[in-house]
C-alpha cells in the first residue's frame, strides 16, 4: 500500500512532467498494463474532480489505466454517491491520498456566483441542486469586498468550494473518520490552473508539504 505522502509526490511529479509536456511511459495504456489489471484494481489515490472536459485527472496528472480512481462531478461537489465511492476506493481498494480538484474558472462556480447575485427560475431542477451545494461556501465570500471584483471573487469562490468538499468527505462518513485517524487516508485541496496546467495543493496537507506564509496569493481573504 502506498502512503498518502508518496502519492501526493507522485500526483505532483505526474503533473510537473504534464507541465513540461514530458509524458511518462509508465503511464501508457499497454495491453500488457489492461491485461494485469483484469484481476483487481490497487489505484494509489482518489481524485474528486469537476466534469469539465479540459481536466482529466490522468491527464493532468500523467497517470495511467489503474492509477487514479475518478470520481468527477460539475463542481466537484460531494453528495452521499460520492461519498459512497471514496469509502469503496479507500476501504476496498486501498488507496491513502483523496484528493478534491477544482480549477481555474469553472463554470459551476460562475453559474453559482451569478445566481447569488441575481436570483432566476431558469435553472433545471437538478442544475439547481448543483448550484445549492455550492452556495454555501461561496454566499459568504459575497459579503466582503470581493464582490466588487468578479475575478477575484470566482478564484477564491473556487477554493472555498474546494475547501468546503473536502471537509465534507472528512466529516461525512464514519469509514472516512477512522480512517483518517487510524489508517493514513489523507484529504487535500487542490486545484487545476486552465491557464498554466499547474494543479496547486492548498488544503490539510501534511506538515512537511504546507506552503510558506505569504505565498498563497489568495489568503487574503480566506
Amino acid at each position: 500500500m502506498i502512503s498518502a505522502e508518496e502519492a501526493l509526490e507522485r500526483l505532483r511529479e505526474g503533473n510537473l512532467r504534464f507541465v513540461s509536456d514530458v509524458r511518462s511511459h509508465d503511464s501508457l495504456s499497454s495491453e500488457a498494463r489492461r491485461s494485469a489489471l483484469t484481476a483487481g484494481q490497487e489505484p494509489f489515490a482518489i481524485i474528486l474532480g469537476c466534469s469539465d472536459s479540459r481536466v482529466p485527472a490522468e491527464i493532468v496528472f500523467d497517470q495511467g489505466l489503474g492509477d487514479l480512481f475518478v470520481i468527477r462531478v460539475a463542481g466537484n461537489i460531494v453528495a452521499p454517491s460520492q461519498i459512497g465511492s471514496v469509502e469503496f476506493a479507500a476501504e476496498r481498494a486501498g488507496a491513502r491520498l483523496v484528493v478534491v480538484l477544482g480549477h481555474s474558472q469553472c463554470g459551476a462556480i460562475l453559474a453559482t456566483v451569478e445566481e447569488l447575485q441575481r436570483p432566476t427560475e431558469s435553472h433545471s431542477r437538478n442544475l439547481r441542486s448543483i448550484v445549492d451545494r455550492i452556495s454555501p461556501s461561496v454566499e459568504p465570500l459575497l459579503s466582503t469586498d470581493l464582490r466588487h471584483d468578479h475575478d477575484a471573487l470566482v478564484r477564491h469562490a473556487v477554493r472555498a468550494n474546494v475547501r468546503a468538499s473536502a471537509n465534507q468527505l472528512r466529516h461525512g462518513s464514519d469509514i472516512v473518520e477512522e480512517l483518517i485517524q487510524s489508517g493514513g487516508l489523507l484529504v487535500v485541496g487542490a486545484e487545476y490552473s486552465l491557464e498554466t496546467g499547474i494543479v496547486e495543493f492548498f488544503d490539510a496537507l501534511p506538515p512537511s508539504r504546507e506552503r510558506p506564509v505569504g505565498v498563497d496569493a489568495f489568503s487574503e481573504h480566506e
